[in-house]
């Protein structure tokens, strides 16, 4: 047995990457070709159908609710911040939005994920699309962490923030042959410093919709939207972060997050599901670096290693990707100020 692996092991990756290179012309002309037959003979007409959206308060989640609007959908919108909720709402019946719905709950907790969900059956009837755009990133090497009671917060967040909310709605979806919508991030499988829990989470959290994808078969279709660094909410301003007995933040100021990346992105998610592709990805040449960590993996860790030798950070940075949400872990209060590569946070006096 050995003797055939260790034959296996020196055939395989060479023969596979032959086969592939002859069969990667026909491929991509099948996959464009299915990209335009889905684009303009089976894209799900959105009109009336209704969409869950969590995280819906700031960045993504903010931008695809607008995207969905213009297609005249029924919307359900979900945050923690229900003042916030009001305006987006507004903006988004002023697009085309037949009805909007709006509900504050924390998606970490699974009663919240129940309640909203059954507010949409009961409101609606039905439910089309669940999209989970809630996450929370960090900018710190994992050793230099001060509180570890920031761990399990970050992987709440971006693990259970989704699952929470898909296993509520799941029957639901299944019902009306709906979709889901996860919004994850190339860390889960591109190694980078400074985000080895955020990384950890996002790959968990992919493995469990890919293993989903199967059990589910064609009766619900799942997106995985994974995205490189892109403009949030957290790119600029200032958050003040006081302990509590819940995940609490306040904001000095409200930053709008309109054009660019973040737009361009939600397009592309809200198009995607609509057509029910099982992965959109922005931007697409990051996949090249998957080759790399397969067949050369040495080759990606020097390049990333000579990258970010000298890079540093603080000894508590954190940024938020997507919609923040931090919580006090000491009895100190923090302020978080956002930088365009980074958030640090500093300790204020009493």
């Amino acid at each position: 047995m050995d003797l055939i692996n260790a034959i296996l092991n020196c055939f395989v990756p060479p023969a596979s990457l032959l086969i592939l290179a002859f069969a990667w012309p026909t491929l991509f002309f099948i996959s464009i070709c299915e990209r335009l037959y889905s684009t303009y003979f089976s894209s799900e007409d959105m009109e009336n159908k209704v969409v869950v959206i969590t995280g819906a308060s700031s960045g993504i989640g903010e931008q695809i609710t607008y995207e969905y609007a213009k297609r005249g959908a029924n919307l359900v919108l979900v945050a923690r911040r229900e003042q916030r909720l009001r305006g987006i709402s507004e903006n988004a019946r002023r697009l085309g939005a037949s009805h909007v719905l709006i509900i504050a709950a924390d998606v970490v907790k699974e009663d919240d994920c129940r309640r909203f969900i059954n507010e949409t059956i009961n409101y609606y009837g039905r439910m089309d699309h669940l999209v989970n755009t809630v996450t929370l990133g960090h900018t710190f090497y994992f050793e230099e962490a001060t509180d570890s009671s920031m761990f399990p917060v970050l992987m709440d967040i971006n693990f259970w923030g989704n699952v929470y909310p898909t296993y509520v709605a799941l029957p639901y979806l299944r019902e009306s042959n709906g979709q889901i919508v996860v919004n994850a991030s190339v860390e889960n499988w591109l190694p980078l410093p400074r985000m080895s829990l955020y990384s950890a989470a996002k790959s968990a959290l992919i493995n469990f919709y890919e293993t989903l994808r199967f059990e589910v078969k064609n009766e619900v279709g799942i997106t995985i939207a994974t995205h490189g660094w892109i403009g949030t909410e957290m790119i600029r301003g200032k958050f003040m972060v006081e302990e509590g007995a819940e995940m609490q933040w306040k904001e000095e100021r409200e930053v709008n997050v309109s054009g660019g990346p973040v737009e361009e992105f939600a397009k592309l998610i809200v198009s995607g599901a609509c057509r029910g592709d099982p992965y959109v990805k922005y931007p697409s040449w990051y996949d090249v670096f998957f080759l790399y960590r397969v067949f050369a993996p040495k080759v990606l860790y020097w390049t990333f290693r000579f990258l970010f030798t000298n890079g540093g950070a603080g000894r508590t940075s954190f940024i938020g990707t997507g919609r923040p949400l931090l919580e006090g872990a000491s009895p100190r209060r923090q302020s978080i100020t956002a930088f365009p590569h980074g958030v640090r946070i500093r300790e204020l006096s009493e």
